[in-house]
């Protein structure tokens, strides 16, 4: 065998998995078609990610810590508004409205924000440092053609024709993953007619380490803080208006943006790209099969709503680190399916449930219909009233709630 493990993309979350099962004594091989430096670059996708507070746990156990903490920014607060336009351009606060304060669970949460808001470049570049330090083998750019699954081994065949052989293949691939189509995992899905512009920019006051939402007709609006007096913006337009803004001058787009802004931390300044992702759901019908198991993106897509899409896929790898090492441990064969059905039992609830939740919330909120603006008007200041209600909802936004992996807790597997 070329390795215990063979995985196939070394984003984040693949990175993350081969980082835990190499820090538990087994043999990862990381296989990505991207060079990493081609990865750590400011223009590769311009995306920051809010990160549960038990996923930068996860990262603290692995090591990252000290490379990650100078990136990243604490949300210590989020406030959401439901209306026609972002609170700050509006003539009136709204009344659909609701805090979430890191305060409220600082006991059950030891201190810790509600989240924390980190670039994925800086994200990737601390994944690759550690890699390296561990000595995980890495073939990049290296692309994954095919798996042939046998009952003892599978054995993978990159583009150039060189042939690895392992007990288990881990597709972290992505949404068109080469091992969920080797395994013939089927998927469902569907396209949202919305597109994610995603951009930072520069503020002249500080944001306190608030994130504003807004949810709007044409979707969500998202303010999220990061490091040096910056926001990221995550501006969800129908696909038309989104590509027109991507191309828009500075000065046009600029002034787009402060109508959204107002004047609440002063006059947004565009400081690098802008980027635009169409948004759709993504869904496989099983995270498993016969010498093979599905993380990160190729495992799930989801609507990036509740910003939880990465942090789905790190307890993916927390869970998958747990399992495989429990049955080391037992000496079990770690791609039979008796093993491989433990992690999908355990991970199937979480990623449908979510999927479904962020489906069902776009549905709700990105219309103008005036029955269900009153229906989630009303929802919204009901949750804001009730507290152990509000505090649920924060837990389970950190990713505190369920029966959570050891890594997940701050623990090594």
């Amino acid at each position: 065998m070329d390795a215990d493990v063979i995985i196939a993309g070394a984003g984040m979350a693949g990175a993350t998995l081969a980082l835990g099962l190499a820090r538990s004594g087994l043999r990862p091989l990381l296989v990505d078609s991207q060079p990493f430096d081609a990865q750590l670059a400011p223009a590769f996708d311009g995306r920051a990610s809010a990160i549960a507070y038990s996923s930068f746990r996860q990262w603290r156990a692995l090591g990252l810590a000290g490379d990650l903490e100078p990136y990243a920014e604490r949300m210590n607060e989020i406030l959401v508004t439901d209306g026609r336009t972002p609170g700050p351009s509006a003539g009136a606060p709204a009344s659909a409205f609701l805090r979430f304060d890191a305060a409220e669970i600082a006991d059950r949460s030891e201190g810790e924000p509600l989240g924390y808001m980190i670039e994925n470049r800086h994200i990737r570049a601390a994944l690759a440092a550690a890699v390296r330090r561990e000595g995980v083998e890495v073939l990049a750019p290296a692309r994954v053609a095919d798996v042939d699954f046998t009952p003892g081994e599978a054995r993978v065949r990159l583009a150039d024709g060189r042939i690895l052989a392992a007990p288990l293949v881990v597709g972290a691939d992505g949404r068109a993953s080469a091992v969920a189509a080797a395994a013939g995992i089927r998927s469902t899905g569907w396209a949202y007619r919305q597109t994610g512009v995603v951009a930072t920019v520069r503020l002249d006051q500080p944001h306190g380490g608030v994130a504003h939402e807004y949810f709007l007709p044409s979707g969500p609006f998202a303010i999220l803080p990061l490091t040096g007096q910056r926001a990221s913006l995550v501006w969800t337009e129908p696909p038309a208006r989104a590509q027109a803004l991507k191309t828009a001058r500075p000065e046009v787009f600029h002034a787009h943006l402060q109508r959204r802004f107002g004047d609440l931390l002063g006059r947004p300044r565009l400081d690098g790209e802008v980027f635009t992702y169409p948004l759709s759901l993504h869904l496989p019908e099983t995270s498993i099969a016969p010498r093979a198991a599905l993380v990160g993106d190729a495992a799930h897509g989801v609507h990036p709503v509740a910003g939880q899409g990465l942090n789905l896929g790190l307890k993916d790898a927390a869970a998958l680190v747990q399992v495989l090492v429990e049955a080391v441990r037992l000496g079990e064969d770690i791609g039979s399916e008796a093993v491989l059905d433990r992690y999908a039992r355990w991970r199937s609830v979480d990623n449908i449930g979510l999927a479904v939740a962020a489906d069902a919330f776009v549905r709700l909120f990105s219309n103008d219909n005036p029955v269900l603006r009153a229906a989630r008007g009303l929802g919204l200041a009901t949750v804001n009233r009730i507290g152990p209600v509000r505090r649920f909802f924060m837990q389970e936004a950190g990713g505190a709630v369920g029966d959570l992996p050891r890594l997940l807790r701050g623990e090594t597997p």
